[in-house]
C-alpha cells in the first residue's frame, strides 16, 4: 500500500541520536513557509485526558457548526486518525500526497517521525485559516514538535502526573520537573487548568506559570462541576450555570475533561449556545477511553457480558479507572498488557476487588513487557494468569452473567483489540 510505504520511509529519517531540540522542525516548517503561523489553535498539554478533552471540544464545536482541524497522537488503529481537517480524517490517498510534499521539502534531512508528522499537519492546516485547530502535544511540551506556534487562542492543561520518567534525568524524575516541562513554555493567551490529582499539583502549576501573562482559569476557582440525580451533571463558571445531560462516554473523570472543554470554549466566546453544548457532549467520539465493544469477533467470545477497552497506562489512569469500576455492582475481570517502561506494580496497585487478572503480550510491540514477566510482577494479586493472545485471554475467562471484562494497560494494546475485533 502506497501510504504504508511512505510511512516506513519517513520512519527511517529518524536521527541516530535524539536531542531535545526544536531546530529540526523549525527548519522544515521554514521551508514550508511557516504554516504554523497561519492557523488558530487551542493547545492541549498534560498527562491524562488530553485526547478526551480534545474530543469534547471537537464535539461541541461541531454541534455549533464550527469547522475544526484536529491533531492527536498516538493513533489507535490507523495513522489517518491524527489528521483531521474540516471535521474529517484525510483519506489514504490524501495523506500519502501530503506526506510526499513535506518529505520532498525535508530533503532527507535528519528529523524524528513525530516532527515530520507535525510539519505535515501544520502544512495542511494552513489551507484552512478560519478553522479552529485542536492540537495535542506529545511526550512533554517544552521541546515538543507542536511547540513552535508563535501564538494560540488558549492552552488547556489537563491532569498532570508521573509518566514517561525514562525521558528525564534520574535526579529529576518528579512531578515538579514534569510540570515544568509541560507548562513553563505555554504561550501568552488563555490558560485553562483542569482538575488535578491534589492541591499540591495545582499549586506547583500555579507557581510554574506565575510569570506567564495569560488570563488564567483554574478548576474549582473559575469553573466547576458537580454530579446530579438521574444522570445529569451541573457546570458553572462566571458566565452562568448549566444543567447538562449525561455525556455518551463512561467514567466520572470524563466530566472533568468535558468541564475543561466547556470552560475553554466559553472563555473564547465562540457564541456557542447552551443547547449546542448539550448536543455536543452527547456525541463525543471516544476511542479506547472506556470504550464499550458492542459487536465483533472479540465481543462474540464474551457473549452478553460487557466488554470494555481502555488505554490507561499510568498511575493516575489506573486511579480513575478503578474509581469507575468501584461504582459498578458486578464482578470484574481484567486483561492487561503494558509497555516495558511503565511502572507496572504501581499501576496494578490501585485496582481493588478484581475477580480475575490475565496478563498478555502486546502484539507487534517489541518495547512491551512480556505477559509472562508481567504475571510475575502481579503475583500478589489473586487469580492471576497469563495468556499468549487477546483471543485466548478472553476464552480463558469464565464470566458469570452480568460480569464485566476490561482490557487495559496500553493504548497500543487497545489498538490491537479494536483491530482484531
Amino acid at each position: 500500500m502506497k501510504l504504508q510505504k511512505i510511512v516506513n520511509r519517513l520512519q527511517k529519517l529518524h536521527p541516530k541520536e535524539i536531542d531535545l531540540s526544536l531546530d529540526r522542525i523549525k527548519n522544515l516548517c521554514k521551508k514550508l513557509d511557516n504554516p504554523q503561523d497561519k492557523i488558530k489553535a487551542i493547545s492541549v498539554v498534560g498527562t491524562n485526558g488530553k485526547n478526551s478533552t480534545i474530543q469534547a471540544c471537537f464535539a461541541i464545536l461541531k454541534a455549533a457548526n464550527i469547522n475544526c482541524n484536529v491533531y492527536t497522537s498516538p493513533h489507535i488503529q490507523k495513522i489517518n486518525e491524527r489528521f483531521v481537517y474540516n471535521n474529517k480524517e484525510l483519506t489514504d490517498d490524501e495523506l500519502a500526497s501530503l506526506f510526499e510534499i513535506v518529505e520532498e521539502a525535508n530533503s532527507n534531512e535528519p528529523i524524528t517521525f513525530f516532527e515530520i508528522l507535525t510539519a505535515c499537519y501544520f502544512y495542511q492546516a494552513a489551507k484552512y485559516p478560519d478553522n479552529i485547530n485542536l492540537i495535542e502535544t506529545g511526550l512533554f511540551h517544552r521541546f515538543d514538535a507542536t511547540n513552535i506556534l508563535s501564538n494560540n487562542l488558549a492552552s488547556i492543561v489537563t491532569s498532570i502526573s508521573l509518566d514517561h520518567l525514562d525521558w528525564l534525568p534520574k535526579d529529576q524524575q518528579n512531578i515538579g520537573k514534569i510540570i515544568f516541562e509541560k507548562t513553563s513554555a505555554l504561550l501568552n493567551s488563555n490558560i485553562i487548568v483542569a482538575k488535578q490529582r491534589d492541591i499540591k499539583t495545582t499549586e506547583c502549576i500555579k507557581n510554574t506559570i506565575a510569570k506567564n501573562q495569560s488570563n488564567k482559569y483554574f478548576f474549582n476557582e473559575d469553573f466547576s462541576f458537580s454530579e446530579g440525580e438521574n444522570g445529569f451533571f451541573y457546570y458553572e463558571d462566571k458566565f452562568g450555570a448549566l444543567k447538562l445531560p449525561a455525556p455518551n462516554v463512561l467514567g466520572q473523570f470524563q466530566l472533568e475533561n468535558i468541564s475543561s472543554a466547556i470552560a475553554t470554549l466559553r472563555v473564547l466566546d465562540f457564541e456557542i449556545k447552551d443547547e449546542q453544548i448539550k448536543q455536543g457532549i452527547t456525541d463525543i467520539k471516544s476511542i479506547a477511553r472506556l470504550q464499550e465493544i458492542k459487536s465483533g469477533k472479540l465481543k462474540d467470545l464474551v457473549k452478553n457480558n460487557t466488554l470494555l477497552v481502555d488505554g490507561s497506562h499510568n498511575e493516575d489512569g489506573s486511579i480513575v479507572l478503578n474509581n469507575y469500576l468501584n461504582s459498578l455492582n458486578c464482578r470484574k475481570h481484567l486483561i492487561i498488557g503494558m509497555m516495558a517502561n511503565k511502572e507496572h506494580e504501581k499501576y496494578i496497585s490501585y485496582f481493588k476487588d478484581i475477580t480475575s487478572l490475565t496478563t498478555i503480550d502486546i502484539p507487534n510491540q517489541p518495547n512491551s513487557i512480556k505477559g509472562a514477566e508481567l504475571k510475575e510482577k502481579f503475583k500478589s494479586i489473586k487469580n492471576t494468569n497469563y495468556s499468549d493472545s487477546i483471543e485466548n485471554a478472553l476464552k480463558s475467562i469464565s464470566p458469570e452473567q452480568g460480569d464485566l471484562i476490561l482490557i487495559t494497560g496500553s493504548l497500543y494494546l487497545a489498538g490491537e483489540v479494536l483491530n482484531q475485533n
